[in-house]
């Protein structure tokens, strides 16, 4: 794909979406449209919505590729419908995306593959705020949804349990809290990219993921080499766990003072960000693949039955 005597595949990138993260998608989503432009492709912009079926019918791509994040969009729900029209898509396919989705479900996954994960369980949201369900620190926050969305890091000293917003479902997740060091490393394919360090003056939210200046990332991460091939292994495993296809990436924390036994599996992202300050992107680059090459390579594995 890519040589002048070829035609290139019509594609439809979907962004936005209904989700929380509609924003991070919009970024994503015109970011890549704007790169296969720039490799040769025709390309449609899609505002996902209910009458997304109706307008793929329209515009018949060759190729979805999906720039959708958090919920309907990277949980297997907009991989059912594309199954359902035969249309070959990016990314994972239904239930890889689902259980992705599904912290504590992956978390399970991750933990029969024997990766190294944190205690954790699902709770009623009134029960959270009643009183303290886990021995503190720990974390609460939605059970599918991503880019750090909802996310309450309840302290050792605090006085009682959290007091959650409306917008936080009946149903959520609590998880012991992983001290150390914010870790990432992006799979594209059976290839584990890069460890990236994450740093940032507080939590890791949604701020210091998107907004200019809000985290600095090392890459590569400045870590011993047994560790960095550790994260790497973790990564791929999980991704392979899964059954991710296309990109992934893996958030991992490492106490320092564990050395190995330190590393702790977050969870994985099988529809990672593509903005100017994501660390997939980031990572490709530093492995020699540029951001059109890696939407190219994206485009040219899209299929059915993912």
């Amino acid at each position: 794909m890519g040589e002048s005597s070829r035609t290139l595949p019509k594609v439809a990138v979907l962004l936005g979406g209904p989700s929380a993260e509609r924003e991070v998608s919009l970024s994503s989503g015109r970011e890549c449209a704007a790169a296969l432009r720039g490799e040769g492709f025709e390309v449609t912009e899609l505002d996902a919505g209910p009458d997304l079926a109706a307008q793929l019918t329209v515009i018949k791509p060759d190729v979805v590729f999906n720039a959708l994040h958090g919920r309907w969009g990277e949980d297997g729900c907009v991989q059912g419908l594309l199954e359902w029209m035969g249309l070959p898509y990016t990314h994972s396919g239904v239930l890889a995306s689902a259980l992705a989705m599904d912290k504590q479900r992956s978390k399970m996954v991750f933990q029969e593959a024997g990766l190294p994960v944190m205690a954790s369980g699902l709770f009623p949201k009134h029960a959270v705020m009643a009183d303290h369900v886990m021995v503190p620190p720990y974390v609460v926050k939605p059970n599918n949804e991503g880019s750090s969305v909802g996310i309450y890091l309840v302290h050792e000293a605090a006085n009682g349990p959290p007091s959650l917003s409306a917008e936080m479902p009946e149903e959520v997740l609590v998880e012991a809290f992983a001290p150390g060091r914010e870790l990432s490393v992006s799979v594209l394919g059976d290839r584990a990219l890069e460890v990236t360090d994450i740093l940032t003056d507080g939590w890791y939210d949604y701020d210091a993921k998107y907004k200019p200046g809000g985290s600095r990332h090392v890459v590569p991460a400045d870590i011993p080499a047994k560790i960095r091939d550790l994260c790497l292994d973790y990564a791929l495993r999980a991704h392979q766990a899964l059954g991710c296809r296309g990109l992934s990436r893996t958030d991992i924390r490492w106490d320092e003072t564990k050395g190995a036994d330190g590393l702790i599996l977050l969870e994985t992202n099988n529809q990672p960000g593509m903005t100017p300050t994501s660390l997939a992107p980031e990572q490709a680059a530093h492995c020699g693949i540029s951001f059109g090459a890696l939407c190219t390579w994206l485009v040219e594995d899209a299929s059915c039955g993912r």
